[in-house]
């Protein structure tokens, strides 16, 4: 849980400095461009830890299945919020791009963590 607060904490307060630099249009985008790939990168964590700690095999499985829903699920999401909130599509995807690649980064080092700790 301290991984996914710890994605929480930085993702709220990076968006919150963005946020008092960008008008409300660009503020609404980039808050949008966040909310996915936190919520994935979080749901992506607890799965892959609870999947490492049942069965440190099943890990890869899980992995390439998650893979898998995220590219449909985010092909739908940004098609969605282009499309049907019609945001401001430049702080959307430079929001959106940049909260997936830091939050998935963060996420590959915490599972890089979690498998030294566990080696002992």
């Amino acid at each position: 849980m301290k991984v996914i607060a710890w994605m929480i904490a930085a993702s709220l307060l990076s968006w919150l400095a963005i946020a008092a630099f960008v008008d409300s249009r660009a503020r609404m985008a980039t808050l949008f461009g966040m909310l996915a790939p936190l919520g994935v990168a979080a749901a992506s964590w607890l799965m892959s830890v609870r999947a490492w700690r049942r069965n440190p095999e099943s890990l890869t499985s899980v992995m390439i299945g998650a893979f898998v829903g995220k590219m449909v699920f985010f092909g739908v999401y940004v098609a969605a919020v282009l499309k049907g909130l019609a945001v401001a599509p430049i702080p959307f995807v430079a929001s959106f791009a940049g909260y997936f690649i830091a939050l998935h980064l963060g996420e590959a080092l915490a599972l890089k963590a979690l498998f030294a700790q566990d080696r002992g």
